[in-house]
């Protein structure tokens, strides 16, 4: 009998990558990841786990290498986490689509993954969201500014992480980031567009859906200009009214975009008009978000998310209720990143669910403005948000890490 292979397109280097590996293998599959560069997971040599190289933008030679696999081995499912670039979860629903497999419609994976047709789909339904315009140069993001009114967010149409996102107060700061979106320093996977976005303020909510039903919502907080969010906690503190209005709207948007396999992440502002939702994206959200939803509910989402991808019976029922909540480390200015954990206060840390640095120490880090900024992360879970958060700060404070400011040259 073959032995039963789960095959994972790309990795993730800050933990969502090794949850899919070591899920895989309680199901009985031996995990296998193909990759450009399979070096940049370093999970991958630490478990052992088999790597194949391979250029995953290229669905010609995933088939040919999944076809190879397929003579040595029966490959029970295809998925993975796809990061920062959601496009390549199209390309993973048509290799499933190839190999007669479950897995993501790519045409409406295609289709949220623009920004600005999603924007369309979701007006059609009758989805209330920001105000937008979509501009391909500096005239057209300014005259689509004026039209909406400062403040604007700018955000690239294809894209993830708040790569190229900024809020821009005044016309100094329009051009200015218009001008760094367009002059080369932001990578385009496509040619360029850019949506021009009212100012949605309010608290920030997400939730998390598989298939058709809504497995959590929580919140963040992710500060101006570039809104990479910081901290995160599940469940939200809401009332029944409000949660019946996000789990609506929730739906709404998976009907709207086609997007009943599989996760989904949905973010929303709370404004004064009420839930407005801000970007839905066709995947998981990433670490530490399928942690804090397994702490909170006992639901295992990667684990739940390959079990769909193998067509096996899957369950999203809770287990148990806490609240859980997660602190990133951000770096706060530029250098060497020092870190150790081993001089870290055993008893701030005794109630922490998992303390996780993204880099080595002695790493240069150099900000970016958005998730290449979080070097790290710290999670936490009690039976209440205020103690949760009460032990959140108290291992935070207690973790020795700091930025050593680059070294000056001098004559």
């Amino acid at each position: 009998m073959s032995r039963r292979v789960l095959v994972l397109v790309e990795g993730h280097s800050r933990g969502t990558g090794l949850l899919y590996v070591k899920a895989a293998r309680r199901l009985g599959l031996h995990p296998i990841t193909l990759s450009v560069d399979p070096s940049q997971y370093d999970y991958l040599a630490a478990e052992r786990a088999e790597a194949i190289r391979v250029d995953t933008d290229n669905l010609d030679a995933l088939i040919r290498e999944c076809t190879g696999l397929s003579t040595r081995y029966e490959i029970a499912g295809i998925t993975g986490f796809v990061g920062d670039d959601e496009s390549l979860y199209a390309t993973i629903g048509k290799l499933c689509r190839h190999f007669h497999l479950p897995g993501p419609n790519p045409e409406s994976i295609e289709r949220c993954c623009d920004k600005f047709t999603q924007r369309q789909l979701l007006a059609q339904a009758g989805v209330p969201m920001p105000g937008y315009r979509l501009a391909a140069n500096a005239a057209e993001v300014e005259s689509s500014a004026a039209e909406i009114r400062l403040p604007v967010i700018l955000k690239p149409a294809m894209g993830s992480g708040s790569l190229g996102v900024r809020l821009c107060r005044n016309l100094d700061e329009l051009a200015e980031h218009t001008s760094y979106l367009l002059s080369g320093k932001h990578i385009w996977r496509s040619p360029p567009r850019i949506l021009v976005e009212e100012f949605a303020q309010g608290p920030l909510y997400w939730a998390d859906a598989m298939g058709d039903q809504i497995v959590g919502i929580g919140t963040a907080d992710g500060p101006p200009p570039h809104f990479a969010c910081r901290e995160c906690a599940i469940p939200a503190q809401l009332n029944d009214d409000e949660r019946e209005r996000i789990t609506d709207l929730s739906l709404s948007c998976l009907r709207a975009l086609g997007l009943g396999w599989g996760p989904t992440g949905i973010e929303f502002r709370w404004t004064k008009g009420g839930p407005v939702v801000i970007e839905v994206n066709p995947r998981l959200h990433g670490t530490p978000i399928p942690q804090l939803v397994q702490l909170a509910y006992g639901v295992d989402l990667i684990t739940e998310h390959v079990k769909l991808a193998i067509g096996e019976e899957w369950n999203l029922r809770r287990k148990n209720s806490q609240a859980a909540a997660a602190r990133r480390l951000v770096a706060d200015r530029d250098g060497i990143l020092e870190w150790n954990l081993s001089d870290s206060r055993s008893t701030a840390l005794s109630d922490v669910a998992e303390v996780k640095f993204y880099f080595k120490p002695k790493t240069a880090i150099v900000r970016k403005g958005d998730y290449r900024d979080w070097i790290g992360h710290v999670i936490a879970a009690s039976p209440s948000p205020a103690r949760t958060e009460a032990i959140l700060q108290r291992a935070v404070d207690s973790i020795d890490w700091s930025i050593t400011p680059f070294p000056t040259n001098r004559e």
